[in-house]
């Protein structure tokens, strides 16, 4: 028999060719006879099979934008597994006898949707479209596996996925329809009838018969059939039941051969002879790591199909779990354990399950294996510490024979590193049953909830003497403490034979703060929040210990119920939600869509995968790829760059850097950048050149090995050193108003204050990307892009290349989010390929990796802002000094006219009289910072919220009783000399108040608080008035064309770009409207610089009224031209008066244009109007925070919303929505972190954190105010891109308001100090108590601090 076995060891490794790789995509059989073991899944079906629908959204398995399902049969027990998985991760060599279904496989335009498909779409759940159809095949893969889910299944599901645009809601809210709950409530709802939520049809509620309340009918949904479902391939059934898998495979690639070995023994000898090789299970870890840390791994092992190491064996002592085992699997068996055995000896199983339910996301978890999760030896690992605590065994093994260990503190040898010995593999773990006596909880703390790292893991077992509260063996494991997994060993001796009471707690706090120590430089930093955490979190275990020990009968000291909070293990609740608008007055048309909640043009083939984005784009026959070269240094000069290697590597056609640039290389909006750098390099990220190779990989494989000498100069990176050095960009701004210096005389006090604001990743889920296709003749070239400014690119294109603008076509059909990030920074991209498709007169694609795009292209500008305000007792402020210093980076790009729109919004929206603002844009070694939905407006209001704040803590009055006092009335007037007219914000407030019940929440906060020590509501109502108008008066332009073809359908093309925004559903309504025409019968194909030229960026919110009213003049021209022939012939049709027109030689093409009148605004006079009107909004929400970690939860949110008379109230709550879960992010969540160098140490979803599922209010209302009609917009509407956002404050201000009672308990009481984002970390040290005053802060300057504040 031993002969056998060798002999397929050497027959796989010896054998040169590869073996056939056999799977399924969506029931057709593929063969590939040459695999690639280093490409991905994703990359596969993009490019070898060119299904598109799967797409690209980070690489690292963090967001789920390429979620596809797998199916394989099991030959034990016999049965069929579906589940969802990151493509980008899956290696296309583990999918052999594997069915594949792909989102184009459930459905499409053409054949049939799926009901997942249709239902995302009908219920507004898609806006840019490019997370669909990730959120698609998450739902499909639950609904195979489980037909009729509760909501609790369907939000795990959704853990792996993310979505910038829709802010979630409407993706829960149409996929309830699928599960339990998502039925007819029968008249039981918790929250009213299920007819009011969102799930009945259209209808008023019942006083207000003019109020709508449901934006889509779910009567019009396909009823959902799991019998109709695509089958299993029975070939591969056949061959699955055949070859049982088990046969060894191996595949060739160009530096890695897969092994996949048949048995134990000859995974134990490849081992052996492999001593270096790496297991690979789920390719969760080694994928990133030979993606993003350049590892190249010759020879990788795969025994995911080992019978050994799938085993699940229950002993007397516990339940071992073979090392391949998926945390799926664990967690469905550990459950299984913990309903059916005593409670007592599943202490263990529970903490380990909750460990679990945060867990990276479910596609992660469907396939990472938990031997390769206690192998990583990640010091910030969730499950090692619950592993150690708990003692579990682990057996490894090797072909002489097996050894068992204990996980204890010998186990990790240094960082990444354990005492398994290179040619031993991992073999099984035992999980062990608890004893009578032992308590064992876990903590994770984490950014945000739901996928994510964590800063801190700890896992703490005690076990006491039988019948007694004495200690007799205690374990405390900590993650994020140390290079690896620690016990906490001093303090846990020191507590042995201790009674668990109060003076056990006190010792032990006091031991761990010394135990468990950190550097202050230590990477990842945080130190004082994770040295508080090490205490915090014992804590929780010594009250949760205490209680269980109450009801064991023992007389020890009681948990006081104010105490009690702090042991609740935190449950998230389903999210309920209530749409308000206006319903269309009785009467209106049928046919006349304005108004109506009709669903996004795109949305179906959003759904179904077969929407175009710019890298679906099929390949051209003779294209190839481009990679950027960008700098490693914030400020240096370049000495010599050597190109050789790089040139040698293959598939690589040339390099290019600045002396290849045909026409000039001096670009940006202010012409102070350049394509590629020249001679020096003024942040990390400056693009130096470019490699153009056959395909992507070989392109960044080369673009890595190009060696540049630098010779570095000094850097500034944050803005407090730009200020020392006084580094700034002219102008310095200022708005005054007023007389100043009487204001403040008035003042009965005067307060000083300052903020300071984080920035934003734009984290679109389509990164930057550019197709150039050069033409024959005449320097022509065609350009796809994903940009928000197609005639800024033209130009930019056209000046590197040293053509005229007329010889440069840019084509956009859609973006997968832009939110700013697409409107001025698309060009540092696309002229670099522009240029490499000239000179190379061929093709040529470039679509940014996650990692690269945060790394380029800038976001929103870090603002530090410091006030003087004086105020009289009754709250009314009469004088504020402010000034704005905004982090702008290496270049100016649109940073002036950010500072101008921060300053427009300095006072938000309260009156003032005597008033100046400065702005100052700082110049740092930072790549440039860029606009972001806001642009500056939430900035300035931020600052001016936090001064009202302190205002009204000074006064120790209620900060909304101030903040209504100081709002603005009808006919006053803004600094910069605007009249207000048809004000609404008393409207919105008053509205806000009664439908959030303010006042019975207010009175329940209080007594919550006065009834709970270690958790604290708060509650905040926040205005915000937002002006509408490019502050550049020229931008504020669009035009249209409008052709009419024969048959009578139109062909509509704007200025205007599609982000998912819905601006091209809302100009064929405009269009449908005028013409007096279906829907149907109107299209838009794409934006392009040769229908509509020199348009303005898709921006500023305006490009509905901007858009909308050139699309109106177009629309009017072609009607006054059809007159006639429908007066000659009323009783035609559309299409007979199109006909007599064009027999009549009548031209049926328009151009339509607008400008906004009487815009201009000068600084240096203070006069002009600077905006078209206001759009206004008032958000009240309820917060709750963890005193003991700050981790908070959002209880509750009531927006209303100015919006005018709404052209699509669906798109219009989804911009709502969506703006507001931005704000969110930006205020609570969102946080780059720089090195002191400028490096830029959070490139994706990892490490840089957007609000996913879960982050959203438990209890969200969205109100469009209703009887508000606005005469400066198209059809009475108002612009609702970028005012919504900052009604997030709301929620900033409420998790303030939470802290300001925790202090109160520490008798900290008058201002303090918050700045954003309003983190875990920051909450918890602004929270002051016995446990932080044991962690102080090291003292500023005598420490190099891993991240800077920028």
């Amino acid at each position: 028999m031993e002969t056998s076995k060798n002999r397929t060891m050497t027959d796989s490794q010896n054998r040169t060719s590869s073996d056939e790789l056999i799977f399924f995509v969506n029931g057709k059989k593929i063969v590939e006879t040459n695999p690639d073991p280093e490409m991905t899944l994703l990359t596969y079906l993009r490019r070898k099979l060119g299904l598109t629908g799967t797409k690209l959204g980070c690489a690292e398995g963090g967001c789920g934008a390429c979620t596809v399902m797998l199916s394989r049969y099991q030959a034990e027990p016999q049965q069929l597994l579906h589940y969802a998985v990151n493509a980008c991760l899956a290696p296309l060599c583990s999918l052999h006898l594997v069915a594949v279904t792909t989102v184009e496989g459930i459905g499409s335009v053409a054949r049939k949707l799926h009901p997942v498909q249709e239902r995302i779409a009908k219920s507004h759940g898609s806006q840019c479209g490019f997370c669909t159809p990730g959120i698609v095949m998450s739902m499909y893969a639950l609904l195979r596996n489980n037909p009729t889910p509760n909501m609790a299944d369907v939000e795990e599901a959704f853990q792996g996925n993310l979505c910038r645009c829709t802010g979630y809601r409407p993706i829960l809210e149409g996929y309830k329809t699928f599960t339990m709950e998502g039925g007819c409530c029968g008249g039981k709802g918790k929250n009213g009838c299920c007819m009011a939520n969102g799930n009945g049809d259209f209808q008023g509620s019942k006083d207000k018969p003019e109020e709508a309340t449901s934006l889509y009918n779910t009567a019009d949904f396909e009823p959902y059939d799991p019998t109709q479902e695509v089958i299993f391939p029975p070939e591969l059934m056949n061959l699955s039941k055949g070859q049982r898998s088990s046969r060894s495979l191996c595949f060739h690639g160009d530096r890695t051969t897969w092994l996949q070995p048949e048995s134990l023994d000859e995974l134990l000898l490849l081992k052996w002879k492999h001593p270096d090789a790496r297991l690979v299970v789920g390719n969760t870890e080694v994928g990133i790591e030979v993606k993003f840390k350049n590892m190249v791994y010759p020879v990788i092992l795969a025994p995911g199909f080992i019978a050994e190491l799938n085993a699940v064996t229950h002993t007397e002592d516990g339940i071992v779990f073979g090392a391949a085992c998926s945390l799926s699997h664990m967690g469905a068996v550990l459950k299984e354990a913990v309903q059916t055995l005593p409670p007592h000896q599943t202490e263990v199983f529970q903490a380990v399950l909750e460990q679990l339910r945060w867990f990276a996301g479910q596609q992660m978890r469907n396939v990472a294996a938990i031997g390769g999760n206690i192998m990583t030896a990640s010091p910030i690992s969730d499950l090692n510490p619950v592993f150690m605590a708990a003692g579990c065994k682990l057996t490894l093994r090797d072909k002489d024979g097996s050894r068992e260990v204990q996980m204890d503190d010998s186990f990790f040898t240094g960082y990444r590193k354990t005492i398994v010995r290179p040619q031993e593999i991992l073999l099984s773990i035992l999980i062990p049953y608890s004893k009578k006596c032992q308590f064992v909880s876990a903590f994770k703390q984490s950014p945000r909830r739901e996928d994510d790292i964590s800063i801190v893991t700890a896992a703490m077992s005690a076990i006491f003497s039988p019948g007694t509260d004495i200690v007799k063996d205690l374990r405390l494991s900590y993650g994020g403490m140390a290079p690896v997994t620690v016990l906490a060993k001093k303090t846990a001796n020191r507590l042995l034979g201790r009674q668990w009471g109060e003076e056990l707690l006190q010792k032990a706090c006091s031991s761990l703060a010394e135990e468990m120590s950190l550097d202050p430089s230590a990477p990842g930093g945080m130190v004082t929040y994770r040295q508080t955490l090490t205490l915090s979190l014992f804590y929780k275990f010594y009250l949760t210990v205490l209680q269980k020990l109450r009801l064991q009968g023992l007389n020890v000291q009681e948990v006081s119920s104010e105490c009690l909070s702090a042991t609740e293990i935190y449950h998230p609740e389903t999210p309920s939600s209530v749409q308000v608008y206006q319903a269309v007055p009785e009467g209106q048309n049928q046919d006349d869509m304005v108004g109506r909640p009709i669903m996004h043009l795109s949305a179906m083939k959003q759904a179904t995968g077969e929407a175009v984005y710019c890298d679906d784009v099929p390949l051209y026959e003779n294209e190839l790829y481009l990679a950027l070269i960008t700098s490693t240094k914030a400020h240096a000069k370049i000495l010599s760059v050597d190109v050789s290697v790089a040139e040698r590597c293959p598939g690589v056609v040339c390099c290019l850097f600045a002396s290849d640039v045909p026409g000039s290389n001096v670009t940006g909006v202010r012409q102070d950048e350049t394509v590629f750098a020249d001679g020096q390099v003024t942040c990390v990220g400056h693009i130096i050149g470019a490699v153009v190779a056959d395909s992507q990989l070989h392109a960044q494989r080369a673009a890595k090995a190009v060696k540049i000498q630098y010779e570095e100069l000094k850097p500034i990176i944050t803005i407090q050193e730009a200020i020392a050095a006084q580094s700034f960009y002219e102008p310095i701004r200022t708005i005054q108003n007023g007389d100043l210096e009487a204001g403040f005389k008035q003042a009965d006090h005067i307060l000083e204050g300052e903020i300071h604001m984080g920035g934003q990743e734009h984290f679109y889920l389509e990164t930057n990307v550019t197709l150039a296709v050069p033409r024959e003749e005449d320097g022509e070239m065609e350009l796809f892009i994903s940009s928000q400014s197609p005639s800024d690119s033209q130009y930019f294109v056209a000046k590197a290349l040293g053509v005229p603008s007329n010889r440069v076509l840019v084509r956009v059909k859609r973006m997968g989010g832009g939110f700013g990030g697409k409107e001025s920074r698309t060009t540092v991209l696309s002229t670099v390929v522009a240029v490499a498709a000239n000179k190379l007169k061929r093709p040529v694609r470039c679509m940014l990796d996650r990692d690269e795009d945060m790394l380029i292209t800038g976001g929103r500008h870090p603002f530090y802002g410091k006030y003087k305000v004086g105020f009289l007792q009754s709250g009314k402020v009469v004088a504020l000094d402010v000034a704005f210093y905004s982090n702008s980076g290496n270049s100016m790009d649109l940073s002036q006219a950010i500072m101008e729109r921060a300053l427009f919004h300095m006072e938000n929206s309260y009156r003032i009289p005597n008033v100046r603002g400065q702005g100052f844009l700082c110049r740092t070694n930072l790549p440039s910072n860029t606009a972001f939905r806001g642009f500056g407006g939430p900035q300035g209001m931020m600052v001016a919220e936090n001064w009202i704040t302190d205002v009204a803590h000074s006064l120790g009055r209620s900060p909304e009783e101030v903040r209504r006092l100081n709002l603005y009335l009808e006919g006053e007037s803004t600094p910069y000399n605007q009249i207000l007219h048809g004000l609404t914000l008393d409207r919105c407030w008053d509205e806000c108040l009664s439908r959030s019940e303010y006042e019975q929440r207010r009175t329940a906060a209080d007594l919550f608080n006065r009834q709970n020590r270690w958790t604290k509501r708060g509650l905040a109502i926040v205005p915000t008035k937002f002006g509408i108008s490019f502050t550049a008066t020229f931008l504020n332009q669009a035009g249209a064309l409008v052709h009419i073809y024969r048959d009578g359908s139109v062909l509509l093309t704007h200025g205007g770009t599609e982000m998912g925004q819905g601006l091209h559903t809302k100009m064929v309504q405009v269009a449908s409207r005028i013409l007096g025409i279906p829907c149907s019968k109107i299209f838009i194909s794409e934006t392009s610089t040769n229908t509509v030229a020199n348009t303005s960026a898709t921006a500023a919110s305006a490009s509905s009224d901007l858009n909308g009213a050139a699309v109106q003049n177009a629309c009017e021209i072609l009607l006054k031209r059809l007159e006639r022939f429908k007066t000659k012939n009323p009783k035609g049709s559309w299409e007979d008066w199109v006909n007599a027109a064009y027999f009549d030689r009548v031209n049926l093409s328009a151009n339509g244009f607008y400008k906004t009148p009487d815009l201009g605004y000068d600084f240096d006079t203070n006069s002009g109007r600077a905006f078209n009107y206001y759009s206004y909004g008032v958000a009240c929400s309820e917060v709750e925070i963890d005193c003991l970690t700050g981790a908070h939860k959002n209880l509750s949110t009531t927006i209303v919303m100015d919006v005018g008379h709404s052209l699509n109230p669906a798109i219009d709550i989804g911009q709502v929505e969506g703006g507001f879960m931005q704000g969110l992010g930006l205020f609570t969540l969102e946080e780059l972190h720089y090195s002191p160098q400028g490096v830029l140490l959070t490139r994706g979803p990892g490490s840089y954190k957007i609000p996913a599922f879960g982050d959203i209010p438990t209890q969200l209302t969205v109100s469009l105010l209703r009887d508000a009609p606005n005469e400066k917009a198209i059809f009475a509407s108002k612009a609702v891109g970028e005012p919504p956002l900052f009604l997030a404050a709301s929620v900033f201000y409420a998790i303030k308001d939470a802290i300001r009672a925790a202090r109160a308990e520490s008798q900290m009481m008058g201002p303090f100090r918050l700045d954003s984002p309003a983190s875990a970390e920051r909450i918890r040290n602004a929270c002051c108590d016995r446990f932080t005053k044991l962690c102080p802060p090291a003292e500023p300057g005598t420490f190099t601090p891993w991240s800077v504040r920028v």
